[in-house]
């Protein structure tokens, strides 16, 4: 197996889900090597690995690929029939547009919801930047649905992709922040938790022991990091 992912814990690491579960979907085998973050020696296991000091990376024997969206890209090349990407000329420019807007963008959600698994669901007030940051992806969700994703339960159709792999980590915030989202936004996300992947980081999230505390919950919980 010449693949390696290196990724963080898997309860924070929103950019680490991303490559993961699209490999995952598709089938694709892979190593695994998880550095937990927030703790004495992060940093310096992460430079062991990436020249940009953080996760996710993939080695594909001497290679290195950094960033989750260009992680993506290179998988979609070197594995074709996985068709990460739709065949559809047109789909996958749609397809790409609307990743490399998650990539870029939503940082209202990014800093008021930060990734965190173990917090339990429910709703909770948020300023209406992170509503706004809501509907927008909505409405992306619905625009590929509509127009590519009736053969199938995720946005492009049958076979769970590169832009889904994109925005799970949105997926997990939705729920465990309890947005007030749509009944189709909620439909496409419970098809996302009902992969066998989604299942599998979610179970292994569910059983790390690296805690960050939050002031007033005790849940971990860590505001405006980055990480890939």
């Amino acid at each position: 197996m010449s693949l390696k992912l290196v990724i963080g814990n898997k309860n924070y690491s929103s950019w680490s889900l991303r490559p993961w579960i699209a490999m995952k979907a598709a089938g694709i085998a892979f190593e695994e090597i998880v550095i937990p973050l927030y703790v004495p020696g992060s940093a310096e296991e992460i430079l062991k690995y990436s020249p940009a000091g953080k996760v996710p990376i993939l080695h594909d024997g001497d290679l290195k690929i950094w960033d989750s969206l260009s992680i993506l890209e290179y998988l979609d090349e070197k594995f074709p029939d996985a068709e990460l990407w739709p065949k559809d000329a047109a789909a996958r420019a749609l397809a790409r547009s609307v990743s490399a807007e998650m990539h870029s963008g939503f940082q209202a959600l990014r800093q008021h919801c930060t990734m965190n698994l173990w917090l339990p669901p429910k709703p909770r007030p948020m300023p209406d930047e992170v509503y706004a940051n809501m509907k927008r992806i909505e409405t992306v969700w619905a625009e590929c649905r509509a127009q590519y994703g009736k053969g199938g339960p995720f946005l492009f159709g049958a076979r769970f992709g590169n832009a889904d792999a994109m925005y799970a980590p949105v997926v997990a915030r939705f729920n465990n922040y309890g947005l007030p989202v749509s009944a189709a936004t909620k439909e496409y996300m419970d098809a996302v938790m009902a992969t066998t992947a989604w299942r599998e980081w979610y179970d292994a999230a569910m059983k790390e022991t690296w805690v960050m505390q939050n002031n007033e919950v005790d849940w971990p919980l860590v505001r405006g990091v980055k990480v890939g």
